[in-house]
């Protein structure tokens, strides 16, 4: 069967497209736009999970939330590929970083967003806020100082579920060129993958390449 993907604009959800292209599975796209006042999620994502956010996907009746669920199914429909490395080391840090994007990562990405949008008392938030991204932007600038991918020396998952928060940091966080080269050659082989130009087309306009 065909995968369903719910796919809300300027989301999480388009690593999902990204993985479904490099991993050749047959997909179809059903496209969300957020409120344009409130930023959120439509409600007729509920219709789909109870906690209405996308990405969402739906594959021979089963109903799969939560993006590195979703990753870690679509790396074992697939057989393995674009999963861990057969050396130790490399699975560790395969299984880490699947996790550390969204664990560690994302969290003060999402309050420093929040709190930007929030006159006077969030100028002083985010001056708090920053020196935690940085902390993070500083380590993964020296893993990927040490090699061409996040797992190894082949491009994984692991640097699929990387992808949006090292792109938000980009857009809105403090990473540039200048400080931390190696994480912006990084982002600059992601973007110029064909199949990751093609998940982009798909899915439409995206803020973050």
């Amino acid at each position: 069967m065909t995968i369903t993907v719910h796919h809300l604009e300027n989301s999480r959800s388009q690593r999902i497209l990204w993985l479904l292209e490099e991993l050749e599975l047959p997909y179809t796209i059903k496209r969300y736009e957020r409120n344009k006042a409130t930023m959120l999620a439509p409600p007729e994502l509920k219709a789909v999970h109870p906690l209405g956010k996308s990405p969402v996907i739906e594959d021979d009746g089963l109903v799969i939330a939560e993006t590195g669920a979703i990753v870690e199914y679509l790396v074992a429909k697939a057989d393995g590929r674009f999963g861990p490395g057969a050396h130790r080391d490399s699975m560790l840090r395969y299984r880490f970083f699947l996790h550390y994007a969204e664990g560690s990562v994302m969290p003060p990405l999402v309050m420093r967003l929040v709190m930007s949008r929030i006159p006077l008392v969030g100028k002083t938030a985010v001056k708090r806020i920053q020196p935690m991204i940085d902390n993070h932007l500083d380590y993964i600038e020296s893993e990927l100082a040490q090699r061409p991918w996040f797992a190894g020396d082949e491009i994984s998952a692991a640097d699929i579920m990387m992808s949006f928060p090292i792109e938000a940091a980009k857009s809105r966080a403090g990473l540039d060129n200048g400080k931390r080269p190696a994480t912006i050659a990084w982002l600059a082989k992601v973007h110029a993958r064909p199949v990751y130009q093609t998940a982009l087309a798909k899915g439409g306009p995206y803020a973050y390449a």
